[in-house]
């Protein structure tokens, strides 16, 4: 049928023409006068579109294409039922006739394929873990519930009951026998070829260099180093199917923990930067790094460092990154026995859980210190302390470690090696504790 609708113009001039029964915006309806003088001029040898204009209609208002549709299908129900074909019997019918109520054995019958498919659903759900242990409701998609259907058909030779078994499932018929149509299970076939070629592709960049990456990843390294471009969620719908799973980094407790209980709290940058202010133990900086070691096993280190001498005044090492690392570092400083410390020592680190957390604060309190911390997400703010770990990872030799006990020996070594024999160019050529001596006895 042709795509052309009529104007309010065309409409109005359609429906002052006799031979016109009513008229929309996208059809004609002609009485069944004009269709049966049609027919009769066309065995006389008139050709449609003269017919047309001789019954005083506008074949380019009408179009050609109605007028080639309509002489086709007037002429099939002529031949097929004569005269009486070419009547408009839509008036006369309201829709298919209502069903009786189903005998006692139809409803039994009903009943057993109600009950037989929702077994082979409660199946499908056990032989699936995932969406056993998932969401509270798990809504089937229509191609699982075909599916499902015509198992239940197969199984128990029920082909009268497919009407019954859509409507239980709450699918419609059509769909049902459309997606056992050839064509739809060949444009299936088609679809799952493409989904394997875009698989291959898609893990050759998951596993590029050796490293599992997420969608985002994906799609960059597509781009940059197979010049293939794919969309993101192509990319996430092919990782889903064929389950390329990449690990995610869990959420840190603590921090989950500090914004479900609100008790951490944030104070402002008392030192902006301000490092060395050529008074030992005034300016303390602290922070946490991880040192990988062994067979992929992690150990923390916690420093604290004088901001003017460049010295490491108490250090943790620690297997777990609990909130204990923080706190026992600040109990080593206690009890450094050469540490005095100054009438305005400020302690500087970033926003970090373990340093906005009540124990942390509290302690710092209790030894007559005051805190500072950095700007949200700006590691200039706490510079020297990690340019210090910078250092140590690369002076250090931890790729040898085997054992927990082995690092906490190696940074013992290290520190001892920093704060001692190591030469700052930027403290006069001494080492931190040369240069901490230096101070005290120039003040």
């Amino acid at each position: 049928m042709t795509k052309k609708r009529f104007t309010e113009k065309e409409m109005k001039q359609l429906s002052t023409n006799p031979y016109v029964q009513s008229v929309s915006e996208k059809g004609i309806t002609y009485t069944d006068d004009f269709k049966g003088l049609f027919m009769a001029e066309k065995k006389n040898g008139k050709f449609a579109r003269q017919i047309f204009e001789d019954a005083g209609f506008d074949v380019e208002v009408v179009g050609m294409t109605r007028i080639k549709a309509a002489s086709k299908r007037w002429g099939a129900a002529y031949r097929k039922h004569g005269v009486s074909g070419l009547t408009d019997t839509r008036k006369d019918n309201s829709g298919r006739q209502r069903e009786g109520e189903p005998s006692l054995e139809e409803q039994n019958a009903r009943l057993e394929a109600k009950i037989n498919l929702l077994q082979a659903e409660v199946e499908l759900f056990k032989k699936d873990p995932i969406r056993r242990e998932g969401a509270e409701k798990v809504v089937l998609a229509p191609s699982q519930r075909y599916l499902l259907i015509h198992s239940v058909i197969e199984k128990y030779n029920l082909r009268h009951m497919v009407k019954y078994l859509c409507e239980v499932a709450g699918v419609s018929r059509s769909g049902y026998y459309r997606y056992f149509s050839p064509s739809a299970q060949a444009q299936r076939e088609q679809r799952e070829a493409r989904d394997e070629e875009s698989k291959t592709i898609i893990l050759q960049a998951f596993r590029y260099k050796n490293r599992n990456k997420g969608a985002r990843q994906i799609k960059m390294t597509l781009e940059g180093h197979f010049c293939v471009t794919f969309n993101l969620k192509r990319i996430r719908r092919i990782m889903k199917k064929y389950d390329i799973i990449c690990p995610i980094r869990k959420a840190n407790p603590y921090r989950r923990m500090a914004k479900a209980t609100q008790e951490h709290s944030v104070v402002p940058n008392l030192v902006n930067r301000q490092f060395n202010q050529c008074e030992a133990g005034k300016v303390l900086l602290t922070d946490i790094t991880y040192l990988p070691y062994g067979t992929g096993a992690r150990a923390y280190l916690s420093a604290i460092l004088d901001g003017a001498t460049g010295e490491t005044v108490a250090y943790h090492v620690s297997q777990n990154m609990t909130m204990d690392l923080a706190t026992d570092t600040l109990q080593k400083l206690k009890k450094h026995r050469r540490f005095r410390r100054h009438e305005d020592t400020l302690i500087h680190s970033d926003q970090g859980v373990h340093y906005t957390h009540p124990d942390f604060q509290k302690m710092v309190k209790q030894m007559g210190m005051k805190q500072s911390m950095s700007r949200k997400g700006n590691c200039w703010d706490n510079a020297p302390i990690e340019s210090f770990f910078g250092h140590l990872k690369d002076e250090i030799s931890i790729q040898s470690c085997a054992t927990f006990e082995e690092i906490q020996k190696e940074i013992k070594n290290y520190m001892t090696y920093y704060n001692h024999y190591r030469y700052q160019w930027n403290r006069k050529k001494m080492t931190p504790v040369q240069y901490r001596d230096h101070l005290s006895q120039s003040a």
